[in-house]
């Protein structure tokens, strides 16, 4: 998903406008910034092994606190970032391109991988387990009850990590038809500048309590904790996901209705990363018998203002094309896309060992990602499956350089 072609749409503009911002080289750290909302979902889940507890497919004999607040941590932003960036990306390709054009490459490049790779990962997956109950006696998994109303069947499919593919997808269908219907009712001309208000709006200092909105109201709307949202482990929609992230993704879509919004969004990123370290110490802090909506909204304007933090910083940082960060953005759906069932393998002999937590995990690291990164640019890269995947092909890392023929083999 590069930056010119990545996942998301908007709902007011016309087809004809184009107020984006100007070149695609004030872009990089967008892309940037997409990459690394990815290759964090490595670090989480690589994280998640040592959770205190029986709470993962794959448990460490050490359990570590540190290690599940940083995965909590990451959780709060990680996901939102990553739709509020489809949702800019996803105006800018339905502007350039038109409706029929982005439905049909997001249902190439979301949709066909999410059928295509799920057999794969999900017979992975349960190989996975069954190792881990054959090497480590800790016998088969067994299946949780079922909750009343709890899909079965088909429904019931696990989508694994790749749930995010297809609420996205969900996402993008919803916000073009949003969007066909808001030009029909309100014409295009009147539809642009109702989106540019909103934009106005959601690039202001308060901007960052609009859009945490949904987030706090997905939190409220779910069963169970309000501290993090529960993500659409079935095929069945989660409502609190929905509402949470289609928030993001609209956010990210009315930004990019404004030429300016997201620049003045930037401009505010000092004070919303000490507002997001706050924010989430009083949201790790809050005791148990917290009201609800007061910690649904630290949770979501902590999140919030890691996301516009994290878009000014990384905007500052990266001020043009860096080869080594572009190459790991481009591999990083790639890597995303195959690291979940390659980590649990690697977890299984690993969870035994007397070595530190610090030292397991970057063994699991180094190795899932030198098999995904050197595959990726193998077999990926410059290949028709680059081209899939990335809307392009890209010249490979590694030169595989031919022999020269010595003379005496060609006589």
């Amino acid at each position: 998903m590069s930056q010119n072609s990545s996942p998301v749409p908007s709902t007011a503009s016309p087809p004809s406008a184009s107020p984006a911002r100007g070149s695609s080289a004030r872009l990089h750290h967008l892309d940037a910034l997409r990459g690394a909302a990815l290759l964090l979902g490595v670090l989480l889940h690589a994280l998640m092994p040592f959770a205190p507890g029986d709470y993962w497919l794959v448990n460490d004999r050490h359990g570590s606190w540190p290690a599940i607040i940083i995965v909590s941590v990451i959780h709060l932003f990680r996901m939102t970032l990553f739709m509020l960036l489809a949702g800019y990306f996803g105006h800018m390709v339905l502007h350039r391109r038109g409706a029929a054009s982005y439905l049909r490459d997001r249902l190439t490049r979301i949709g066909l991988p999410l059928v295509a790779f799920w057999p794969g990962l999900f017979a992975l997956m349960i190989g996975a387990m069954m190792l881990n109950g054959a090497l480590r006696d800790s016998g088969p998994p067994t299946a949780p009850e079922l909750a009343q109303g709890a899909p079965t069947g088909f429904l019931a499919l696990p989508t694994m990590h790749l749930w995010f593919l297809l609420l996205l997808l969900e996402i993008v269908l919803v916000v073009v038809a949003m969007r066909a219907v808001a030009i029909r009712l309100l014409g295009a001309e009147r539809a642009v500048r109702v989106s540019r208000r909103i934009a106005s709006v959601l690039a202001s200092p308060a901007g960052v309590v609009v859009v945490a909105v949904p987030y706090a109201a997905g939190l409220m709307v779910q069963e169970g904790p309000v501290a993090s949202l529960t993500e659409p482990l079935t095929l069945v929609p989660v409502a609190g996901a929905s509402i949470a992230y289609g928030g993001a993704f609209l956010a990210g879509w009315f930004l990019r209705s404004h030429p300016d919004a997201l620049a003045r969004v930037e401009q505010q990123w000092k004070l919303q990363l000490v507002l997001a370290a706050v924010l989430t110490a009083l949201g790790l802090l809050a005791p148990p018998a917290t009201p609800s909506l007061l910690l649904a909204s630290l949770t979501a304007l902590a999140g919030w203002s890691w996301v516009y933090g994290l878009l000014g910083l990384t905007g500052r940082l990266v001020r043009r094309e860096i080869p080594w960060v572009r190459y790991l953005a481009d591999a990083s759906y790639w890597v995303y896309l195959l690291h979940f069932p390659l980590l649990l393998l690697v977890a299984v002999p690993v969870a035994d060992l007397g070595a530190p937590i610090l030292v397991k995990l970057a063994l699991a690291l180094v190795i899932v990602m030198a098999v995904l990164l050197l595959s990726y640019d193998l077999m990926v890269r410059s290949t028709w499956i680059g081209k899939w995947l990335n809307g392009h092909r890209r010249p490979r890392a590694i030169v595989l350089r031919k022999r020269a023929a010595h003379p005496a083999d060609r006589a």
